[in-house]
């Protein structure tokens, strides 16, 4: 994930802690399409629907594939009369001579919300990947596109989807912006676009899965019941650096403080920050779980009130799993948050981290400024992929289009964090004002128990903590026999947990019996 894609952080909840940092870029000029009152409306013109196709081979644990990769756009439409309002761009890679009736197919997105989907596209489980120097800076060009040797590729076919106005997918005909930016209808484009998809390629009959990253598990979620409401079950959702219920961070509310605490204490283990750095992490993390849900919670909830030789413990512990001062911690009153976490572990060395992926370090103007200047792990990696991507789209791909590609939206500052959530217990349905798409995710569930979900998370991610992951999905109220389809994975890296080589490896084979257990 990076800057293109962080308008989720700071239009969700921009005065959060959770979210400092964050940019948010200026709206876009009036859509071709807008006009002023008494002015006729004018129409954005509605091109036709395009496929470039090209043919490729990878080698694949020892075994040669032959693929085609489909380069193209297709029209989405809504209205009483059918029309066209949306054309979105999409690379899809198919087996070639694959029994269409049994093989998988798997939709993935990047989330932003506004962000196009290069960073899954070259950097996952496609079949190339850009070379990167993660967790230090890549630099300028010349960049290496290779074969990806953990692609998913063997696996099932690959559909890469830009959101409406990123990437080429475009308003058309009366629509503007405002058809597109915001939650549902994010969700209603997508749901249209599979719907399309799904048909023009006869694939009704494949197993279909769902793979999105940060704001993409928010749309995951929330197309895992759309898409059941269209008539197509899904057989698993992947979730890749989770954010599915926006209300647990609103201010005074102290979860999200216990969310991030073993996040931090994972990225002082990795920064070797602990006075006794234990050797196993993942059995580290348990200890600190259990300390954050028990005593941080208790005592954060007793606010002022908590008494002074409690406040003195706690301020130890927490200094002892974070690799702060046991100062910081008071003078913080117990609760630190991200963007201060990422200024004051390295303070010492003059070094500030990431906030995708705190492996990364960088150097800021000055030492003494509360919050960092940049994320380190964002422009470490930005200019590579967007080379990347362009160079291999119209040397490999021959998409040639006089449309710029917009790698982030620029029309994404008025984003409608309005929901309607399904109807749950009270038989109807809720408009939530922020969102809360777990609740979809297990209305999905429910009404189709053989559904699976893989939630994957990196361990040095500040963007989306593991731990509230975790406290999301476990606050589904699914029935036991259901709560068990849920399976997590997790990751010696960041947000964009495949930008370390040795994590993207792990995951694959993770997902490879994902795949393996879900395809029926």
């Amino acid at each position: 994930m990076s800057q293109f894609q962080r308008r989720l952080c700071a239009l969700a909840v921009g005065a959060l802690f959770f979210y400092a940092g964050s940019v948010i870029r200026a709206q876009e000029p009036a859509h071709p399409g807008a006009s002023h009152p008494g002015e006729p409306q004018k129409q954005a013109p509605i091109p036709p629907e395009r496929t470039v196709v090209t043919h490729h081979e990878i080698t694949v644990n020892g075994q040669m594939l032959h693929y085609s990769a489909t380069a193209g756009t297709l029209l989405i439409r809504d209205g009483e009369d059918d029309h066209p309002y949306g054309s979105i761009f999409y690379v899809a890679y198919t087996l070639d001579g694959a029994d269409p009736n049994t093989r998988p197919v798997t939709f993935l997105y990047n989330g932003g919300p506004g962000s196009s989907t290069i960073w899954l596209h070259m950097g996952s489980v496609g079949p190339v990947r850009v070379v990167t120097n993660s967790p230090d800076a890549t630099g300028p060009a010349p960049y290496q596109v290779v074969p990806n040797q953990y692609t998913l590729l063997d696996k099932t076919d690959l559909v890469f989807i830009d959101a409406p106005l990123t990437g080429f997918s475009r308003a058309v005909g009366k629509a503007t912006p405002k058809d597109f930016n915001g939650v549902d209808q994010d969700l209603k484009a997508f749901d249209k676009f599979i719907l399309r998809w799904v048909t023009v390629n006869e694939r009704w009959n494949s197993p279909k899965y769902l793979f999105g990253e940060s704001y993409g598990t928010t749309r995951s979620a929330g197309l895992s019941d759309a898409l059941q409401n269209s008539g197509i079950s899904l057989n698993g959702v992947i979730l890749l650096s989770s954010i599915l219920n926006y209300n647990i961070l609103v201010p005074g509310i102290d979860e999200a403080y216990i969310g991030y605490l073993p996040s931090y204490a994972a990225i002082a283990w990795y920064h070797d920050k602990l006075a006794d750095k234990p050797p196993d992490l993942k059995a580290y993390l348990s200890q600190v779980r259990e300390f954050a849900r028990g005593p941080y919670a208790e005592a954060l909830a007793q606010g002022d009130m908590l008494p002074p030789d409690q406040f003195d413990a706690i301020a130890q512990k927490v200094a002892a799993y974070t690799g702060l001062s046991v100062q910081y911690v008071k003078d913080a009153r117990l609760r630190i948050n991200a963007s201060e976490f990422r200024k004051q572990l390295l303070h010492d060395q003059g070094e500030i981290l990431g906030r995708y992926d705190a492996r990364f370090e960088g150097t800021d103007a000055n030492n003494v400024a509360e919050f960092p200047g940049y994320d380190p792990s964002d422009s470490g990696i930005a200019g590579a992929f967007t080379a990347a991507f362009h160079d291999y789209l119209s040397r490999q791909l021959n998409y040639e289009s006089d449309e710029p590609y917009r790698v982030s939206s620029q029309s994404i500052g008025q984003w409608d964090w309005h929901h309607r959530a399904p109807g749950f217990a009270f038989g109807f349905q809720r408009r939530q004002r922020m969102p809360d798409v777990a609740l979809d995710l297990a209305d999905a569930m429910r009404k189709d128990p053989r559904m699976k979900v893989f939630s994957a998370n990196g361990m040095f991610d500040l963007a989306t903590p593991f731990f509230l992951t975790e406290f999301d999905i476990s606050h589904m109220m699914l029935a036991p026999q259901v709560a068990k389809n849920v399976e997590f994975g997790y990751y010696p890296a960041g947000h964009m947990v495949y930008l370390n080589v040795e994590a993207l490896k792990e995951l694959v084979h993770d997902l490879d019996g994902f795949y393996a257990q879900t395809e029926h």
